[in-house]
């Protein structure tokens, strides 16, 4: 079983080092910061956080064919929309790859990896954090990232609901599969009544 006080962070650290190109790297750590961040302002486990901020990507910068013969490997079958985008495999693989290489048995921990990229209903805290602290993370400078930083920061419901309506028409303007864990995600925080 998994216990936070046993994380060899100074191993995970060389493990995504290795792995990652160097902006990736940063990334990883800046996500990792926010995470801890997000975590202490909204009440997470920052050591969860942290964990999950800093390996969020250990698989983004494999081979897809690599990616998604690991994929298969771990039992998971992929839905259509996972097929047509083949920017969330990352998230898929990461989890699998925590949970079997690492041996990382914390099911929010790698729920929180699992679905950093699409959202999903019934997300945890951390799960929320994690999303949110990937899109607002120090290097991020996209053109509204102050304005999703300070939303975020007042509400991790109304940082959530302003990235999902972003990511829906940004798909819909491309023409491209909207994720079901996304579009439930959003039809959620409408049904709670977030309006940001």
């Amino acid at each position: 079983m998994w216990q936070p006080e046993t994380i060899p962070w100074d191993e995970y650290d060389r493990l995504i080092r290795e792995k990652l190109k160097p902006a990736r790297y940063t990334h990883s750590i800046n996500v990792m910061n926010r995470a801890v961040e997000l975590a202490e302002t909204f009440g997470a486990d920052p050591v969860r956080a942290r964990l999950a901020g800093l390996l969020h990507d250990v698989m983004k910068n494999v081979p897809s064919k690599e990616m998604l013969q690991f994929i298969k490997d771990s039992g998971i079958i992929l839905l259509y929309a996972d097929l047509c985008a083949p920017q969330l495999w990352h998230a898929i693989a990461g989890a699998a790859y925590m949970e079997r290489v690492l041996g990382i048995d914390d099911r929010d921990v790698l729920n929180a990896v699992r679905y950093h990229t699409t959202g999903r209903a019934g997300m945890s805290l951390l799960e929320k954090v994690i999303y949110l602290a990937d899109l607002t993370s120090a290097e991020r400078d996209y053109p509204d990232v102050k304005k999703t930083r300070k939303i975020v920061d007042e509400s991790l419901d109304k940082g959530m609901l302003y990235s999902m309506k972003f990511l829906i028409t940004d798909l819909v303007g491309e023409c491209k599969v909207l994720h079901p864990d996304t579009l439930a995600c959003y039809d959620e925080l409408v049904r709670k009544g977030v309006h940001v």
